[in-house]
């Protein structure tokens, strides 16, 4: 039987400009089973997940639950879970951790800060390897576990450190998907060789454009041209670029203008419109046919500082 991630890989279809949008992170680690709205539907006592989900509304910070990769059976919670918060803007990315065994005083936590990219010293700096988060929520969709799971095993098999399985990073079609924290950069159709340059990049502060949605710092428009400038002008370091502006166009199509600076003075504007992929294809197994969104770069132009 056909699956989402078949067709999207059957039509070529590109993964830039589809990450989760995302400024923060707040992971929270919650083994046993998931339901399709992991918050609500998993070991986390639900009120509390409820109102993780109200308290990061509209703040730039998404919650997110975390477990080891390996077998789930229907077990309590440890002693203590893991807490990860990190943030994602170039130049004030971090990642910082702790412990808890009440998750209910993570709503103490002031999210509109951390959003903004204040941490107010939550929890120690995480000093280990960077995050490699691969979504595995079948209940979601089951290309995330039909190749989710044995990608997140791999890797822990294999010895690659920081390793753990999410409930949702959007666009089920890429299967498998991963995030990266510090940085937040997403990416398409992992393989486990693709995960380990990655995160090998990520050590030297570099980043991988093969594959890439883009980064969660930028609404979609802003992921396609930072990946497009990226690519054009062949710039790799993890903090190099910043999404200045993006400004919408009036005209048939929603298009933007998008400026784009590095840290070394260079400017460039993008332009980019929404166009439909086709044929139509399902953007979820079981889900109808539809013509998802996609991020066309229509023009790369470097231009003045002052014009940035």
């Amino acid at each position: 039987m056909s699956t989402c991630a078949t067709a999207s890989l059957d039509l070529a279809e590109s993964p830039a400009g589809t990450a989760a949008t995302a400024r923060t992170w707040l992971l929270i680690e919650q083994p046993g089973p998931w339901g399709a709205k992991a918050l609500t539907s998993s070991h986390l006592d639900p009120d509390v997940g409820r109102a993780l989900e109200a308290a990061a509304e509209g703040t730039g910070v998404r919650v997110a639950l975390v477990r080891r990769p390996g077998r789930h059976a229907d077990c309590h919670a440890p002693a203590r879970q893991q807490v990860y918060v990190a943030h994602t803007t170039p130049g004030n990315a971090w990642l910082r951790s702790t412990t808890t065994q009440r998750p209910e005083e993570l709503l103490g936590l002031d999210f509109a800060a951390l959003g903004a990219g204040h941490h107010g010293g939550f929890g120690e700096p995480h000093t280990g390897a960077p995050l490699a988060l691969v979504c595995t929520n079948g209940k979601r969709d089951r290309c995330c576990a039909l190749l989710g799971r044995p990608l997140a095993s791999e890797l822990a098999r294999s010895g690659v450190e920081g390793v753990w399985e999410v409930t949702h990073l959007g666009g089920h079609r890429f299967s498998p998907t991963l995030l990266v924290l510090p940085y937040g950069y997403a990416y398409a159709r992992a393989t486990a060789a693709d995960v380990k340059e990655i995160l090998e990049a990520v050590r030297l502060e570099r980043i991988v454009t093969d594959g890439c949605r883009g980064s969660s710092a930028w609404e979609r428009p802003g992921q396609a041209a930072e990946l497009a400038v990226r690519r054009t002008a062949h710039v790799d370091g993890a903090a190099a670029l910043t999404v200045v502006r993006t400004q919408a166009v009036a005209g048939d199509v929603p298009h933007w203008e998008v400026s784009v600076a590095h840290t070394d003075g260079r400017h460039w504007r993008v332009t980019v419109a929404q166009g439909a992929s086709l044929p139509p294809r399902p953007e979820s197994c079981g889900g109808a046919l539809g013509s998802p969104a996609r991020m066309d770069v229509v023009a790369v132009r470097e231009v003045p500082a002052a014009l940035g």
